[in-house]
């Protein structure tokens, strides 16, 4: 089975975020990158694949040369071997097209994808890799096994959770379940060494088409002050709730 694991490369959530160029640009200065947690769920999902069934496992990412520090992090964990396409990430679409040529020029049988990244969290790339690859696809994914040409699946729905059996080529797109946080794969220096010497493989783009463009980004307001009501005035706090949060 050959398996295609789309890593997207994500400021680190403690990260102080700032914008440049009339907060029409993400400023990248002193922010610390990570792979998108929805795609380590689903790269050491794809690791187990490759340590029970003998998988083949790729990563690929579209963006630039900044981005390979973060896919060198995915082969030191155990992936064989990885692909950039060289070109800026601009939109969903755009990502979707440039992952949907870079699998369907490998012949993958599986693309773990991340539902979402946690920069944008557009959810969008998946369920367009599926449609462009004319390929199955189950999103929100909380377990996957393959048997032979078969998978079984469970997703979350609202209030509960699916079991589908569908076949190969399948898209997914991962999160937390498909495997633990605890089942996270740590780089040991073994594997830092060796994948340094792993192929990462430079690939053009086929366009660089999109269908959107970022006029300007703006920061949430800051939070107001706290009121705290002592728990036996229920009144006022009824008043405040009512006359001044406005919500009931």
């Amino acid at each position: 089975m050959k398996i295609l694991v789309c890593i997207s490369h994500v400021p680190d959530t403690t990260s102080k975020i700032n914008f440049t160029d009339n907060n029409s640009a993400f400023d990248t200065n002193g922010v610390q990158f990570v792979i998108n947690p929805n795609d380590e769920f689903g790269l050491t999902r794809a690791m187990w694949f490759k340590e029970k069934q003998g998988a083949s496992v790729d990563v690929v990412n579209v963006g630039g040369p900044e981005t390979e520090p973060t896919l060198r992090k995915a082969l030191a964990i155990g992936a064989d071997n990885a692909i950039r396409v060289n070109t800026p990430a601009l939109d969903g679409y755009q990502v979707a097209k440039e992952l949907a040529k870079v699998a369907q020029d490998g012949s993958y049988d599986l693309i773990i994808a991340g539902r979402e990244s946690i920069d944008y969290n557009g959810g969008m790339v998946p369920g367009m890799m599926a449609q462009i690859l004319k390929a199955n696809f189950v999103n929100t994914c909380v377990s996957l096994e393959v048997e032979g040409k078969q998978a079984t699946a469970i997703r979350e729905i609202d209030g509960g959770k699916e079991t589908l059996k569908t076949s190969l080529p399948l898209v997914i797109g991962g999160q937390k379940g498909l495997v633990e946080e605890s089942d996270l794969k740590i780089p040991n220096m073994r594997g830092i060494m060796m994948a340094r010497k792993k192929p990462l493989n430079v690939v053009e783009p086929s366009s660089t088409e999109s269908f959107t463009q970022t006029k300007s980004f703006e920061k949430p307001a800051p939070k107001g002050e706290v009121k705290i009501i002592e728990e036996d005035n229920l009144d006022q706090l009824i008043d405040l709730l009512h006359n001044e949060a406005k919500v009931i």
